[in-house]
């Protein structure tokens, strides 16, 4: 029996053996795989996430989806990605450190940048975070908080609980993200959408996958006119978010017109004889007032879209907005009566008006969003869909549900909570939250704790206190160190070269932030700024030693006392785990390429420049020809480009699936150069668009002292944290008004064989 029991079953072996070898990539690591074969969860931010900061509500929706995850049908992130089994969760939150501070200080805080494999931009809040965690509600697939409905109002009954509206969206009052119309349901009721049939020759609207609570309304109507083809547009009208027409148009249809629908459209033959507008030119002014992530709102918009032949992928009707029973629909009349107290589509008047149609779908949607869907069926009941609340019972009936607060939950699972900082705005049993005085106390009293709790926040406040105390500006010195960083003279320049040719010159090797022309006795110099470190670098490697009308252009760094460790800090981002496999590419013009750049010697151009430089020194990226160039050196995993939305890209990082073909590609640079590619180590992390701008000097003796203690605990904390635990660390950044900088938020999940350092 023993010997059976002992040796593992064939199948069993096989399948371990192929857990073992098997290994998925985790923000440019493979994850390792524990003693027993288990393997510890992937995590990562989604690509069209990860340049776009994220807020203090969005992280809290990945911790209480993090905790509770197989409890309860919890809403996923939309800008993360976790599965598997997470046994713990640690958040430190830190006060008085920006993004810029972290990597003015990159060389110091090691256990930071090498404990943490993903990092994102956190925007700074004035709203306090730890409350926002502890206290808000837990969101599920349904709009409802964990266990049901929020806590109602005895007056709210079973007519209620299965109202259409209250079915669909749920009780809470959400943002406008979560009443866009989803892909699927678009598709059923046929709606235009990209790729599908009947909808081939419909225009699209350059618009971004990514949409905010944040994102524009946009109020949208037509009215047609009937042809030999059918119905076709004769007028359209699109109001703002601020409730201004920005488009009221005219349209004269492709075909010969039968009947104007004077009646409903107010069109007549009149009013159409001197139009020359066509659907083309409508389109195409669309296209141009619409922002990449505006939101379209409608009454039966479908119809709409159709009429302009025009394909947007976010969209609010609001004919579904205010559902009935068996799919009945009320009018936008009706709405705009009983809602807003608006009449409109009056019959003493000819014809509809849509920029008032627009307008009021725009603002029935708006007071939607305000006012979450309870409160409109509450507001509305009986005036809309014709039902009567029932009179309260003198019997006290049972609650609908228990608290949906995200603390509260924990406790009734039984998971252990525990909070250690300043005092801070948050309910806790006192059994479970301690108020310290200085990080040194909060780290130590965490660290001797015989078991760490499920959910553990610590807050470290001291940093923020010290740096107020020695009155340091961190985000400004930080800021002027990075700008150094990203910064080169040029000179001597020919006699009357101009700032733009400056810039047209250096554009070649990355974006130009800004030109200072440096005029000298006998000579003239130029202060050039990139907008990313990576341009800096090239144009050190690549525009140093190149002639230009008979001088022999001089590039190098600003030398002065924030430089002096420049080159230990680059080294180390070149070694960033963010950044093993990612490559920085710059693909010059043709012309500017022969014009400028004649024999490549090396990393140095040398050649002799014409009178006037090209008006293009870079030719724009496609992501098709980046992979096909840069494949022959290892499999590309994907292409990024620095272009901002609507521009064209002239810089990518390529992110290959190994630091294989990354080290490949560079030791081919000069193969490269023959076909007119400028490349480099990347620098930049991804999560970043752009390096710091310039701010003031300051003295930074303590701060780097302040630093070195907080980088030791925060190492200590991560060290002290148990196998399988999500750990997250917030640099909170700084909210003022006047000197916003953004913060930093860094997660891991400690695996069985971490390495701390």
């Amino acid at each position: 029996m023993e010997s059976s029991t002992s040796a593992p079953i064939k199948g069993q072996k096989r399948k371990n053996n192929a857990s073992h070898k098997s290994a998925r990539r985790l923000n440019g690591r493979r994850d390792e795989v524990g003693e027993n074969g288990e393997r510890a969860p992937p995590m990562s931010v989604l690509p069209d996430h990860l340049q776009r900061p994220i807020s203090g509500e969005e992280l809290t929706e990945l911790l209480h989806y993090a905790a509770l995850r197989g409890k309860h049908r919890i809403k996923q992130p939309s800008w993360f990605r976790l599965s598997g089994s997470v046994e713990g969760i640690n958040v430190v939150v830190v006060e008085g450190v920006s993004q810029s501070d972290f990597y003015k200080h990159y060389v110091t805080l090691r256990s930071l940048r090498t404990n943490y494999t993903t990092r994102v931009t956190f925007t700074p809040s004035n709203s306090n975070l730890l409350s926002g965690i502890f206290s808000s509600d837990v969101a599920t697939l349904d709009g409802s908080c964990v266990g049901g409905a929020e806590k109602e109002s005895s007056k709210l009954h079973k007519v209620l609980t299965t109202h259409p509206v209250v079915t669909k969206f749920g009780t809470r009052r959400r943002g406008l993200t979560a009443y866009l119309l989803p892909l699927q349901e678009m598709i059923k009721r046929r709606y235009p959408v990209k790729g599908m049939p009947g909808f081939e020759e419909f225009t699209c609207t350059d618009s971004d996958d990514f949409v905010t609570d944040a994102s524009p309304l946009f109020g949208l109507d037509c009215e047609m006119c009937y042809t030999v083809r059918g119905n076709e547009l004769t007028r359209v009208s699109l109001v703002d978010c601020q409730g201004k027409c920005v488009l009221d148009q005219l349209v004269k249809p492709d075909n010969k017109i039968l009947n104007y629908l004077t009646r409903f459209s107010g069109i007549t033959a009149a009013m159409m004889q001197p139009v020359q507008t066509k659907l083309r030119n409508v389109q195409a002014e669309l296209r141009r007032l619409l922002p990449r992530d505006a939101v379209l709102v409608g009454h039966s918009i479908n119809n709409d879209l159709k009429a302009l032949k025009l394909i947007h992928p976010h969209l609010i009707d609001t004919s579904l907005l205010y559902r009935r029973e068996l799919g009945k629909m009320f009018k936008l009349k009706v709405l705009a009566c009983t809602v807003l107290q608006r009449q409109i589509q009056m019959n003493n008047k000819i014809g509809h008006d849509p920029t008032e149609d627009a307008l009021a779908a725009l603002q029935l949607a708006q007071y939607f969003i305000r006012s979450g869907p309870l409160q409109v069926v509450e507001n509305h009941l009986e005036e809309l869909w014709g039902l009567r609340p029932q009179e309260e019972s003198t019997q006290t009936e049972p609650e609908l549900s228990a608290s949906g607060r995200f603390l509260d939950v924990l406790q009734r699972l039984g998971r252990s909570v525990s909070y250690l900082g300043k005092r801070s705005d948050i309910t806790l049993h006192p059994a479970n939250q301690l108020w310290l005085h200085s990080d040194k106390e909060v780290v130590a009293t965490f660290r001797r704790q015989a078991k760490v709790p499920f959910f553990s926040v610590l807050h470290l406040s001291s940093f923020s206190k010290q740096s107020q105390n020695l009155h340091l500006n961190l985000d400004h010195e930080a800021s002027a160190h990075l700008r150094d960083m990203c910064a080169v003279f040029a000179g001597p320049l020919p006699g009357g070269f101009s700032e733009r040719e400056v810039r047209r010159l250096f554009r070649c090797c990355g974006h130009v932030r800004t030109v200072q022309m440096l005029n000298g006795t006998h000579r003239v110099h130029a202060l050039v700024r990139f907008q990313m470190l990576e341009g800096a670098v090239l144009a050190l490697q690549a525009l140093n030693g190149i002639h230009l009308q008979g001088h022999t252009l001089k590039v190098q760094r600003p030398v002065n006392e924030s430089t002096l460790d420049f080159e230990e800090t680059l080294d180390a981002l070149m070694s960033d785990v963010l950044n093993t496999r990612r490559l920085y590419a710059v693909q010059l013009h043709p012309l500017f390429a022969h014009s400028v750049c004649g024999k490549h010697d090396g990393h140095k151009i040398n050649g002799d420049a014409s009178a006037s430089l090209p008006a293009k020194t870079s030719s724009e990226l496609r992501e098709e020809t980046l992979t096909q160039t840069f494949s022959r050196f290892g499999a590309v995993e994907r292409v990024f480009t620095t272009a901002k939305p609507g521009r064209r890209a002239r810089y990518a990082c390529i992110e290959f699936e190994g630091p294989e073909g990354k080290d490949a590609a560079i030791s081919a640079s000069e193969e490269l150069w023959r076909e007119n590619f400028l490349v480099c180590p990347s620098l930049t992390p991804p999560h970043m668009t752009s390096w710091p701008a310039d701010e003031e000097e300051h003295e930074v003796e303590m701060e780097e002292r302040m630093m070195k203690k907080l980088d030791r605990r925060l190492g200590k904390i991560f060290a002290s944290l148990p196998q399988c635990t999500l750990s997250v660390v917030v640099l909170l950044g700084n909210p003022s008004a006047h000197n916003s900088s953004p913060g930093l938020c860094f997660l891991e999940y400690k695996q069985k064989s971490s390495q701390v350092l």
